[in-house]
């Protein structure tokens, strides 16, 4: 194709621009539905909602694409294509939401031109910058001054302006129980501590809830405020306040699903977020608003702008014990890792690597429920050689053929999946005091209940496969056998009939693929034998093959248990 005319690069330019207002647009309309589904208890509908919402930005990719080479014809010169972001420069100069607009740009420049790395000449990266330091538009808020005689009022008067079309149960009771919890969480702040109360206008949803997110004001200070309602079928009511930044944080964490908010512009609410949740990355923001390919840019930003500034730092093995699927390395001072697919996959694994690829993808599609670490996928990500140590460079290299190559003087990975960074479950154990071990093999069980009942089945339930957050959290992160629980054929361990069975080196009978022994998960765990003990007692279930059975039930008629994303502690009496 020749090189464009300036009128040519403003159409393709205005094409792009209009092809994410298109995404942007249907984007909105799934999420509207999510207050419908609130309102009338459809929680199957708002699953289907949230799987339908990710796939569209790469629906909507494809279709723009089509428009695209309608317009352009063949693909064009990279030269002509520096006209063509030009100009989309110019059509986006100003706009909240630009850099959402560029990551749409380069992800279908990208795509044209096969971009392994990134091209500085004709996409948008500037790693150097933090685009949304730059943003002073205030997100739209409701704000509520809080009387020291009555502080309800206040409350009752915020309930009011959030508007459902099914009523509270008792609005001023609600109103009530969130004020004496304030006063009782923040009563360090000193007497009377909430004068005032600042909330978004839109409202979040995700799983059976509706949040309220804003923040709570004393006299010197403010804290994060989130208020849970639910709707329980006999109307609605506030459910529970969360006024720590632990608490929040974990809310909006990446080992949850993504919330369904519909922003009139996304990034002003960021920096809001940012307000409430200073340590929490700005990528982990945006992914957990749904934009996750924003997220994946923003990520991608910060990462590289931390590596070029640690030019010495060489990136490792990470931590752990090495796996049988995946290769993953580190940079030791950023909380990443980096995971590839390796080329063959040591005894017994049998998948194959379709399989992994699909099994990564699934997660996305699941109700993660706090347990699931998000996995984004990076396609020919560029690396210096030079900044791989050895032992790690050989690795991949050998072990990993098929997803890197050397170019010059660079290492291109055409695939890898970027997590957190967590504490290794069986490193974290070794390392903690009796009480403290405990405690987390207690929530490693608990994590694996928690997926149960969500028809989530781990498949390898080793602790190695299990990571700790910084706040005692487990959260599984390693997914190449991960299935649902309806999809297994949960078996109780045959009795031998006589000696020579129960003498067997090997099972006497047969187990087809699917089939699982829940009587065996002990011998798989890898715990200490206080600390099984103690998750036999607390957890008993688990090893019972009837209650895997009765999960596939409950499952079967359509039932899913509901799973508050916060303790009981924090609900209101």
């Amino acid at each position: 194709m020749p090189m464009p005319a300036t009128e040519s690069a403003h159409a393709i330019a205005a094409c792009i621009r209009d092809g994410f207002e298109d995404y942007h647009a249907r984007f909105s309309a799934i999420t509207r539905r999510a207050r419908l589904r609130f309102e009338q208890r459809d929680w199957a509908a708002a699953r289907i909602d949230a799987v339908e919402r990710i796939a569209l930005y790469d629906r909507c990719i494809g279709e723009c694409m089509a428009r695209l080479q309608a317009i352009a014809g063949s693909t064009p010169a990279r030269g002509s294509w520096m006209q063509v972001r030009v100009a989309f420069a110019v059509l986006v100069e100003g706009l909240i939401d630009g850099e959402l607009y560029k990551t749409f740009y380069n992800t279908l420049t990208r795509r044209l031109f096969a971009t392994h790395g990134v091209d500085d000449a004709i996409e948008f990266m500037a790693i150097d910058i933090e685009p949304s330091d730059a943003i002073t538009h205030p997100v739209a808020r409701h704000v509520y001054t809080v009387s020291e005689a009555r502080p309800a009022d206040a409350f009752e008067r915020m309930l009011a302006d959030y508007r459902f079309d099914v009523p509270y149960r008792h609005r001023l009771r609600c109103a009530a129980a969130i004020a004496v919890r304030l006063q009782d969480d923040l009563a360090h702040w000193g007497p009377d501590p909430v004068r005032a109360i600042e909330l978004l206008e839109t409202v979040f949803y995700r799983e059976r809830r509706a949040y309220l997110v804003g923040r709570v004001f004393g006299e010197h200070r403010f804290s994060p405020c989130v208020i849970a309602l639910v709707n329980d079928g006999d109307g609605l009511r506030a459910e529970a306040v969360l006024s720590r930044r632990r608490d929040v944080a974990h809310l909006f964490g990446v080992s949850r699903s993504y919330f369904q908010a519909d922003l009139p512009t996304v990034a002003d609410a960021v920096v809001f977020l940012r307000s409430l949740l200073p340590g929490k990355p700005v990528d982990e923001i945006y992914t957990v608003l749904g934009r996750a390919k924003q997220g994946k840019t923003e990520r991608y930003r910060t990462f590289f702008r931390h590596f070029q500034q640690h030019a010495n730092e060489r990136l490792v093995q990470a931590e752990g014990t090495p796996g049988m699927v995946m290769a993953v390395f580190t940079l030791p001072s950023y909380p990443l890792v980096f995971k590839l697919i390796r080329d063959r996959f040591a005894w017994p694994k049998t998948m194959s690597r379709q399989d992994v690829e699909d099994r990564y993808a699934l997660v996305f599609n699941l109700d993660r429920i706090g347990r699931l670490l998000d996995a984004q996928p990076y396609r020919h990500l560029r690396f210096p050689l030079a900044r791989f140590a050895p032992e790690l460079r050989d690795e991949l290299l050998g072990s990993c053929a098929r997803s890197v190559r050397v170019e010059g003087d660079d290492l291109v990975i055409s695939l890898c999946y970027v997590q957190r960074r967590f504490r290794p479950l069986n490193l974290y154990l070794r390392e903690q005091a009796t009480e403290a071990a405990r405690a987390a093999a207690l929530d490693y069980a608990q994590a694996i209940a928690d997926m149960a009942r969500n028809d989530i089945f781990p498949g390898d339930m080793l602790l190695k496969n299990f990571g700790v957050s910084r706040h005692g959290r487990a959260v599984f992160y390693d997914y190449d056998e991960l299935c649902r629980v309806g999809d297994c054929n949960f078996r109780d361990w045959p009795q031998p009939r006589n000696a020579e069975e129960a003498m067997a080196a090997e099972p006497w009978f047969h187990i087809a693929p699917n089939d699982v022994f829940p009587e065996r998960f002990p011998l798989f765990m890898g715990l200490p034998h206080p600390l099984m003990e103690a998750v036999r007692e607390a957890h008993g279930e688990l090893f019972d093959p009837q209650w895997w059975r009765g999960l596939q039930a409950a499952f079967a008629r359509g039932e899913f248990p509901d799973n508050p994303p916060y303790p009981r502690g924090l609900r209101l009496a």
